[in-house]
């Protein structure tokens, strides 16, 4: 971190994240890297703060929670978020008034429409219609992307679904049975998401994502329905625009063109 940054204030970042176009009133996905963000007044829970504030009361706060731990059960009230969804995730969902997905899948939420969003049957693969993304849609909600690019953008792989990508990557996760902790395999549309980045040049064009800095982090902001109606075309005349070409030195993707049916 440069030693010339200054400590942003949390009515700044209000300010920030109402010029960037986040509503009071709103559904608002965030996917947050606090480093990139960093210095903010009270750290986390200043940046948390002010997410808040700029929704409002009657706005709802959703994160991604999910574990990466696949091989033990999945206990919503101790079970930690996967490291890589970052610091902001994993305090949001240890937070008074915070509502959290009770399977492997998990997204936290906060607001009158928390339930709702968190209300999806662990349908799999995850990320699809049913889910917590899927409703997020549902309620026309917007995506924050604070400090992070689209690759960390969950939204995509529904857009994947959507398009009909046939590519699965065999998964698993362990799940409290009745008779004592139950392994569910399922495949997954999933692959490196590196190019998932060409989302960028899809919202800007048509002027559908809206950039600009969230503390000091570079930060986009776009609805859940422009990214949807921008991608799932593309997808359906390409379905591999996600994926690496094969033969490329990417053993996700490859992975994944070879769980192509002949």
């Amino acid at each position: 971190m440069s030693a010339s940054r200054r400590e942003v204030s949390v009515p700044e970042v209000v300010d920030q994240l109402r010029a960037l176009g986040v509503v009071e009133g709103d559904v608002l996905l965030v996917h947050a890297s606090f480093r990139a963000a960093r210095p903010i007044e009270r750290a986390l829970a200043g940046l948390i703060e002010a997410l808040g504030l700029s929704l409002g009361r009657t706005g709802t706060l959703v994160m991604p929670s999910w574990t990466c731990d696949d091989d033990r059960p999945f206990d919503p009230a101790v079970t930690p978020p996967a490291p890589d969804l970052g610091a902001v995730a994993d305090m949001f969902w240890r937070m008074p008034g915070v509502r959290r997905g009770d399977h492997p899948f998990a997204f936290a939420a906060r607001g009158p429409k928390a339930a709702y969003i968190l209300s999806d049957p662990m349908a799999l693969p995850p990320h699809q219609r049913a889910s917590a993304v899927g409703k997020v849609l549902d309620c026309d909600g917007r995506i924050l992307l604070l400090g992070v690019d689209h690759d960390a953008n969950t939204t995509l792989h529904l857009a994947e679904l959507l398009a009909g990508v046939p590519y699965r990557r065999s998964r698993h996760i362990t799940v409290c049975g009745e008779s004592g902790p139950k392994r569910i395999d399922y495949l997954e549309n999933d692959h490196c998401c590196e190019l998932f980045r060409k989302a960028n040049g899809w919202l800007q064009e048509c002027g559908l994502q809206s950039e600009g800095p969230v503390g000091h982090a570079p930060s986009k902001l776009m609805r859940s329905s422009d990214l949807i109606e921008a991608t799932v075309p593309r997808l359906e005349r390409d379905p591999f625009t996600f994926l690496h070409p094969s033969g490329a030195e990417c053993a996700e993707c490859a992975d994944a063109w070879r769980n192509i049916p002949a």
